[in-house]
Order: structure tokens, then C-alpha cells, then sequence
């Protein structure tokens, strides 16, 4: 899938959910369990002069988050390793990458009256390269893509089971760039910047 996705239907459920069942008091935590699917925006940089392609994978998310005030809360997501086939035009496909994305974020929980809790936050990530392979027209190279920190912006709405837990949508922009490099010589940029749309069981305590 590589079609740019935007929430708009999430933006527009946040914008409409009303008012939320119970404030998130301070000293609160909640833990979370769901997928992921990193989602790369079209068209990732270049690499050895043709337009890179990185594909999306779906993976285990995991998040964890502890309120320093009411409906103010520090979020860290975890994740299994995502892994993506690489391609540059002319070439083919030319290799795979995986990754960690852990990143950490400050989260606004909107005290409302409803089953509805949207949330907004912001934070930075950190990406984690590794087991680089290559095939096709690099076959047996040294493919290494270097670590990347950036800016995550953060969306979504909580759906209400009971007093303890709910039901998680959201999606999240993370600006995620790589230097690309072949046995040592760097080759490109990698751009991958992707939308990153989730769901997810949360419980809080």
C-alpha cells in the first residue's frame, strides 16, 4: 500500500466525539496493546539515481503512558520490528530493511462527558535500522541505512468499554529520514516520513 493516508475520517471523529466519560487524574497509567501499520509517503528520496520505494508493513504496538497531570500524559510506544522491501526505479528491488521506532511523546486527553476521548500529542522519534539485505541489482553489497531521529505528531480517540479500558484508533505522522549507504559509500537519502495509523486495547489503572 503506498497511497498516502490521511485520518480525515479520524479528524473528523475527534472534532465531533463531544465530551469524554472520566478525566485521566494525575499519577494515572494506562498500557496499551494493538497493530501498527507504517505507512511511507510516495515517493522516498533517491538512491544511486532513481526514486526510492519503500513498501508498509503492519506490526505489534505496544504503548505505555503515565499522567504527570490530569489529562496530560507522557506516552511511550514500542513495536515489534517492522520490515520493508526497498526499490529504486530502474533497478527493481534491491533490498529489505527493518526497524524500531520507539518514540515518546506529551499527550492532551480532552476532558469530556461521553465515550468519546480524543487526544493530541507531539514527541520525537527515534528509528533503529538494522539487518539490511540486499538482492536483485546490489546482490551481495553492504546495504546500511543510518539511524534517524525526528518530530511525531500524534492523533486519535479512545472509545469507552468501561471504567478501565477502551477501544484505541489513531495515526501518527513521523518524519523519519536515512542516509543510504553501499559498501561504505553513501548513495542516497531515504525519505520515509510515514503515516503510521493504529488501533489498539488500552487499560488504565
Amino acid at each position: 500500500m503506498k497511497n498516502t493516508i490521511v485520518p480525515v475520517a479520524l479528524a473528523a471523529l475527534i472534532a465531533c466525539s463531544g465530551s469524554m466519560v472520566a478525566a485521566q487524574s494525575q499519577g494515572d497509567w494506562s498500557f496499551g496493546i494493538g497493530l501498527a501499520n507504517v505507512n511511507p509517503k510516495s515517493g522516498n528520496g533517491t538512491a544511486a539515481g532513481g526514486e526510492l520505494s519503500i513498501d508498509d508493513d503492519t506490526q505489534l504496538s505496544l504503548t505505555a503512558e503515565y499522567f504527570i497531570r490530569d489529562n496530560l500524559g507522557i506516552e511511550l510506544l514500542a513495536a515489534t520490528p517492522f520490515e520493508h522491501t526497498i526499490s529504486i526505479a530502474g533497478l527493481g528491488t534491491v533490498g529489505s530493511t527493518n526497524h524500531l521506532p520507539p518514540t515518546l511523546s506529551l499527550q492532551y486527553h480532552f476532558p469530556t462527558n461521553s465515550k468519546f476521548t480524543p487526544f493530541i500529542g507531539a514527541g520525537v522519534n527515534y528509528t533503529n535500522f538494522f539487518d539490511e539485505e540486499t538482492t536483485g541489482a546490489i546482490a551481495g553489497g553492504n546495504l546500511t541505512l543510518k539511524n534517524s531521529w525526528g518530530l511525531a505528531l500524534h492523533a486519535g480517540v479512545d472509545f469507552q468499554i468501561n471504567d478501565n479500558s477502551a477501544v484505541r484508533l489513531d495515526a501518527r505522522y513521523i518524519n523519519i529520514e536515512s542516509d543510504v549507504y553501499l559498501n561504505g559509500a553513501k548513495i542516497g537519502k531515504a525519505e520515509i516520513d510515514p503515516v503510521v495509523l493504529g488501533i489498539s486495547y488500552v487499560f488504565s489503572f
